[in-house]
C-alpha cells in the first residue's frame, strides 16, 4: 500500500506561509534540491491542491527550456512532466489536463483507491488547504518537513484544528548547512 507524505517548508513556530500566502522567508539550495530530488526522483505521483497545481503548472513545464535554467529546474521540470499529478479541487475541470487526475468529491475513497494501486509515495507538496483536508479524514501517513530557522509569529499553520492527537514516528533527521533542519515523521496508527 503506498502512502501519502506531506512534504512541507514550515517555520520554527509551525507556519507553512506568511499571513497573505508569502514564502519568501523559506530557505533552499542546492544542497537542499540535490536531497530532495533524489528522495522525489522515486516517486510516481505528486499530489496538489488547485492554488499549488496552478502554481506549479505554471512554472514547471517549461522551466528546462529557459536558457538560464539551473540543475535543480532541468530536473525538477522533467520530473514534473513526467510524474503523475493529482489535484484536489471542486472547480478545476478535467479537460485538456495531461497526466492529471482532478478529485473533487469523495476525497477518502478516491485517496484510497490510490493509495491501494502499486507505486511508490504519494508526495502532496506544499497545499496547505489540501493537507487539512486530508488531515481531517486521517490520509496522511507522514510528515516530509524542513523547519526553517524563523519565526513568523502569524501565517497558514500546518497543523490546524487537529480533533485527535496524531502520533508520530521520527525516522531520519538532517541538518542542512543553510540552517534548515528536515524531519521524517511516519503516522504511528497504533
Amino acid at each position: 500500500m503506498r502512502n501519502v507524505i506531506s512534504f512541507m517548508h514550515i517555520s520554527l513556530d509551525g507556519f507553512v506561509a506568511g499571513p497573505n500566502g508569502e514564502m519568501d522567508w523559506i530557505k533552499v539550495d542546492e544542497e537542499i534540491f540535490d536531497h530532495v530530488g533524489k528522495r522525489i526522483g522515486e516517486g510516481d505521483i505528486a499530489l496538489y491542491g488547485r492554488v499549488t497545481y496552478q502554481m506549479m503548472e505554471g512554472y514547471w513545464p517549461t522551466a528546462a527550456d529557459k536558457p538560464n535554467a539551473s540543475k535543480h529546474d532541468i530536473e525538477h521540470s522533467r520530473w514534473y512532466s513526467n510524474v503523475h499529478k493529482v489535484v484536489l479541487s471542486r472547480t478545476m475541470k478535467q479537460e485538456g489536463l495531461t497526466n492529471t487526475t482532478i478529485i473533487s468529491d469523495n476525497l477518502s475513497e478516491r485517496i484510497n483507491e490510490i493509495k491501494q494501486q502499486e507505486g511508490n509515495e504519494i508526495l502532496l507538496f506544499g497545499s496547505p488547504t489540501a493537507t487539512h483536508a486530508l488531515m481531517e479524514q486521517n490520509l496522511i501517513d507522514g510528515y516530509w518537513l524542513f523547519v526553517n530557522p524563523v519565526i513568523l509569529g502569524r501565517g497558514i499553520p500546518l497543523f490546524k484544528d487537529i480533533k485527535d492527537k496524531i502520533k508520530l514516528n521520527l525516522l531520519a533527521t538532517r541538518q542542512f548547512t543553510n540552517g534548515v533542519t528536515e524531519l521524517s515523521y511516519i503516522v504511528d496508527r497504533q
